[in-house]
Order: structure tokens, then sequence, then C-alpha cells
């Protein structure tokens, strides 16, 4: 799945503007390309993108692939595994509109690792990969409110930026979100969360492979025991359950539950006198 993916960025990106990029899209939207599967047990594979290219994979992305199926009649009663490029996930569904995650195996690289930030001082936080990398920090001093989007993106944008130049990333790969955790607004939630995408735009779901990629420092640090329920506000206060399994060497499973709802059904037309028919972007 890594080389069709690799395949489609370098033949098809054209297609991936087009698609999640304006005048059709815009930058927050995740795209899901159903391909034939690679691994042996899988029933169809999956490429996730977004506005700037490729994703590993996508947890709100894969509830709304499920959300697509049923919608479109595929029988998925006994449960699907898709095959990403970050391993195999298998889904089930619990509901019209609600479905269950059981996401590749996910761990803490680095634990509280402290960075400079230009105009803002030292923030504090661990590195975990959830089929990401996600910089994951509560040590922000930042008010989590709904209106404070331009102010919450520019200071993760702060934060990636010295990240970078501190040379603190993933095992082999760079950090591509950063996670800001905070109290929940909700009283059926335990924490509330603000996450930047590659592209810098913040996510509107609670973020599945950030809240796996949460689980596994939990578990670490011994705060959320094996089966136990983690709720995870999203910024636009939608809300993610998580839980976790043990899983192989240092790794843990995660469980995620959350819902995604048809909203259209398009045809989208490429008129060759459009110049910008593959839409608008590098």
């Amino acid at each position: 799945m890594v080389e069709k993916r690799e395949s489609f960025a370098r033949d098809f990106d054209h297609l991936r503007r087009a698609i999640v990029c304006e005048p059709r899209g815009h930058d927050a939207i995740v795209g899901a390309l159903l391909t034939e599967p690679c691994e042996e047990g899988a029933d169809t594979g999956v490429i996730y993108f977004n506005n700037t290219g490729m994703l590993g994979m996508c947890g709100h992305g894969t509830i709304g692939v499920i959300a697509t199926l049923k919608h479109i009649g595929v029988a998925i009663e006994e449960g699907v595994v898709l095959d990403t490029p970050a391993g195999l996930v298998a889904v089930e569904s619990l509901s019209d509109s609600k479905a269950r995650i059981r996401n590749i195996p996910s761990y803490r690289h680095l634990k509280d690792v402290s960075v400079d930030v230009p105009g803002h001082g030292t923030v504090t936080g661990d590195v975990a990969w959830g089929g990401n990398w996600f910089f994951l920090c509560s040590d922000h001093g930042q008010d989590l409110s709904w209106g404070r989007q331009k102010v919450l993106t520019q200071f993760c944008i702060d934060l990636n930026e010295a990240l970078v130049s501190a040379g603190i990333a993933g095992k082999d790969a760079p950090i591509d979100h950063i996670d800001l955790f905070g109290p929940p607004m909700r009283d059926d939630a335990q924490s509330r969360n603000f996450v930047l995408c590659p592209g810098f735009e913040y996510d509107r779901s609670p973020c599945g492979t950030g809240l796996s990629a949460k689980l596994a420092c939990l578990a670490a640090d011994g705060l959320l025991a094996q089966g136990e329920v983690w709720r995870q506000e999203g910024f636009a206060g939608g809300v993610f359950d998580g839980s976790w399994e043990p899983g192989p060497l240092d790794t843990i499973i995660p469980i995620i539950e959350g819902s995604a709802w048809i909203s259209a059904h398009s045809e989208l037309i490429f008129d060759p006198n459009d110049p910008f028919r593959h839409g608008i972007g590098p």
C-alpha cells in the first residue's frame, strides 16, 4: 500500500488536488481512495490524502469510509479489514452512523520533550505514533475555546517550526501533527483538543490517529487501564471514545469509536477549458 500511495502521488496527484483543494474542496478535507488490497485478509485498500499530499492513516476518514460503503450498499455487517499504508485496520459497524476502529499498533516514541517556542516560552510534550506522527502537549498555556482558531493555528505553526529547528522528530520521520489538550467543555468528556494537521488546517474531529497516540501515552504512564474508556472532545465539539488492548512489543492496539454522516453525493466535472480543473495550488 505504501508503493500504491507513492504511485498515486507520483502519477495522479492532479486528482488529489482536484478533489480536496479549491474550487471543489477546501483545506480541511481528507480524501480516501479505495484500491485493491495488498495484504492477505484485507477487504479493500485505502489511500488517504489531504491538501498537502498523502497520509499514512486517518481515523475520522476511516469512519467516513465505512459510512460511505454502507451508503452505496456494500454489506459490511461482519466488519471490514482495510489495508492502509500504515497497516491493517479492522472496522466494525455499530449502527447506521457509528463505527469502531481497531487501529494499527501505536506507541510513544519520546516522553517529556521540551522545546523553546519563540514568543511563547518553553513547551513540553510527548512524541507518539498513532498512524501519523504527533507532538502531544498539555503544557501549552493556550485557551482551547471556540473562536480562537487563528491564534491556536499560529501557535501550533510556531511550535512545529521550533520542533523542526530543534531536530525533534518521530522515528525516522518528521512530526506532521500538533495535538494540544485542555479541559473539556462537555460534561461527558475527559479532555478537549485542538489538532493542527499538515497544511495548517485544524482537525474538525477529535482525531482518531491523535487519540491513538494519546492512548499510547496514557497507557505508558499507567493513567488508563486496559479496556477503560477515554472520551476525547474535538475542537468542534464532537467526541470519540478510545480504549486500548496490548499490542506487539511495547505497543498498544487502540480501539476508537466515532460517527460519520453522509452529507453529499457529488459528480466532479473536469472541463478541459477550465484552467483550475485540477485544483488551485502547487
